[in-house]
């Protein structure tokens, strides 16, 4: 049976400045894979590259000179000497490996558990892979498994339900004090960029209008057309928070561009509508004065990070549940893939057969009230018969020199009789 190995370097494993130096680009990708396919002993392979990880997913006839293959792959293709990341590299087989890529799949091993990136990227490496053919049954097999485990993980625990990011946390706020943020209005001042991404989070949840105020217009021009929003001058911030409901500021000022005196005569302006301040700036943008008014909220980067914390600790509870699915679906691939040894194909199509005919004796027998000795004698029949069925399949099985993959070859005994059902 041949084996599965990951090899791969991480956040965990290797700072930036040596997982740059072994990335492989989108573009670099297809002809990586080619590379890597024409290692002996390699029959199939995936390779993965983001900011975080490096990692290579194989099929061998031979662990130890596939893995040595691929530190060969990965020195050549990026010049760098093996011995300057050998000690960063994990390898794992079989069942850990497939715990691993499952982990890696549904965001566990991730630097921010639950983060969604992850798995889209590790859709694109799998399709990449197909299109260059070095995918092949076994992995082909694996990696569905990996995309219906994550998919299992996301729907049944909420290790992605809580924000981790300041960005996300700030809109989840905004969303707490209004119920909804539909058609509330927004003010991002400056040009941070977490504040940025703030705004791109409120306009997915249906904000109706966004102003950007900047020191430099022209620069607030160019913003604002991003967001399909308007640019208005510094002096006309006063103005505007009699407007707008929710107010985002990321400058570098060395002091505070809003004060508590500026926003009590918009408050009375506003006649009670509540106004949500994030402060994503250090030092602070916003007079934290504020909260002490009527219908005012400011929330700044502190805030933000406890919040965090707090729901990160929550998506490490979730993260459990999820390893609970994981051991599962190692074990259900696991019997699959040792199914893939001729023995067990023969066992299961003999076993398969046999029940079938235990059932059509019986309606015999009991259909037209057959003798003890009748019946008998038809089950010697249907043993000798099945005997002479399976007589040809397995010696095709067993035969050493089957043409093309034998994987494959029992993969399509496996599926003409139903067997993994």
């Amino acid at each position: 049976m041949h084996e599965i190995v990951l090899i791969g370097i991480n956040h965990k494993t290797a700072p930036v400045e040596l997982r740059e130096c072994i990335t492989f680009s989108p573009e670099e990708s297809a002809s990586a894979l080619e590379t890597l396919r024409r290692a002996p002993h390699v029959q199939e392979a995936l390779l993965y590259s983001t900011c975080n990880r490096v990692e290579l997913l194989l099929v061998t006839d031979d662990k130890a000179q596939a893995v040595g293959a691929a530190k060969e792959f990965i020195s050549s293709f990026n010049k760098v000497p093996i011995e300057q990341f050998d000690s960063s590299l994990y390898v794992y087989a079989n069942d850990q490996a497939v715990r691993h890529l499952f982990r890696v799949a549904s965001s566990l091993d991730s630097m921010i558990v639950g983060e969604p990136q992850i798995l889209g990227q590790i859709k694109e490496a799998y399709r990449n892979a197909a299109e260059a053919k070095t995918a092949g049954v076994v992995l082909n097999r694996l990696m569905h498994r990996a995309f219906f485990v994550a998919k299992r993980i996301r729907t049944e625990t909420g290790i992605g339900d809580r924000a981790v990011s300041i960005s996300y946390a700030a809109v989840e706020l905004g969303r707490k004090i209004f119920g909804s943020l539909e058609g509330k209005r927004v003010l991002l001042i400056g040009a941070g960029e977490m504040a940025e991404l703030a705004v791109e989070h409120l306009i997915r949840n249906q904000v109706s209008e966004t102003f950007v105020a900047n020191r430099t217009f022209e620069n607030g021009l160019a913003l604002a057309r991003r967001f399909n929003g308007s640019a208005i001058r510094f002096e006309e911030i006063g103005e505007h928070l009699k407007l707008v409901d929710i107010i985002i500021s990321s400058t570098g000022a060395p002091g505070f561009v809003i004060t508590c005196k500026e926003v009590k005569p918009a408050i009375r302006a506003r006649r009670n509508r509540p106004i949500f301040f994030i402060d994503i700036a250090v030092p602070r943008d916003i007079d934290p004065e504020i909260n002490r008014l009527d219908n005012s909220y400011v929330y700044d980067i502190d805030d933000l990070k406890g919040i965090i914390e707090e729901n990160i600790g929550d998506r490490q509870k979730e993260a459990v549940k999820g390893e609970r699915i994981i051991d599962e679906a190692i074990i259900r691939f696991r019997e699959w893939h040792e199914a893939l040894d001729v023995v067990p194909t023969i066992v299961a199509l003999r076993k398969k057969l046999e029940a079938m005919a235990e059932i059509e004796i019986k309606r015999s027998v009991q259909g037209q009230g057959m003798s003890a000795e009748g019946a008998e004698a038809l089950q010697r029949m249907m043993a000798a018969f099945i005997n002479k069925v399976l007589h040809e399949p397995t010696m095709f099985l067993k035969k050493d020199s089957m043409l093309g993959d034998k994987s494959a070859q029992i993969d399509t005994v496996r599926k003409l009789f139903k067997l993994d059902e």
